[in-house]
């Protein structure tokens, strides 16, 4: 243990790359949680929706929206999502629920809606394809 603080400034830039990659690391598991995004199951959503009448926002191209989509859910790409935010002022007092396919485009959409001053944002931890696994319903209705 002696020769630790040696050994790493003469491996000074292995040592850098692992900072980097502990740092990029951390970031990707706990990043959602500091920037002070909440992560729920379809399980909490379905409560969310049910019991406190959370709007579903669904951030995904509107080929994936039209091929199925949870009920009541509000199309809203995540491309242009800071143009929409007149249309999406009567949400801001409740709670909202970003969908994606898969957790990270709804994550990115979320911070955007904290942003504009969305009071109470979630996000659906695995997207459309936890839903999916979890035997959920999609429709294809328009929302």
């Amino acid at each position: 243990m002696e020769r630790f603080p040696e050994f790493v400034l003469n491996h000074i830039l292995l040592f850098s790359l692992l900072a980097m990659i502990l740092g990029l690391l951390i970031w990707n598991l706990y990043g959602n949680v500091l920037s002070g995004i909440k992560q729920i199951t379809p399980a909490e959503a379905i409560r969310l929706i049910n019991h406190e009448q959370a709007v579903v926002m669904d951030a995904r191209s509107s080929s994936d929206f039209n091929n199925g989509h949870i009920l009541n859910a509000i199309h809203v790409p995540a491309a242009g999502l800071s143009e929409r935010g007149n249309k999406l002022e009567k949400f801001r007092k409740q709670a909202v629920i970003m969908v994606c396919t898969n957790g990270t485009e709804s994550a990115k959409a979320s911070r955007v809606l904290m942003q504009d001053g969305f009071e109470s944002i979630y996000c659906l931890k695995g997207g459309v394809l936890a839903w999916r696994n979890s035997n959920l319903p999609l429709t294809r209705e328009s929302g």
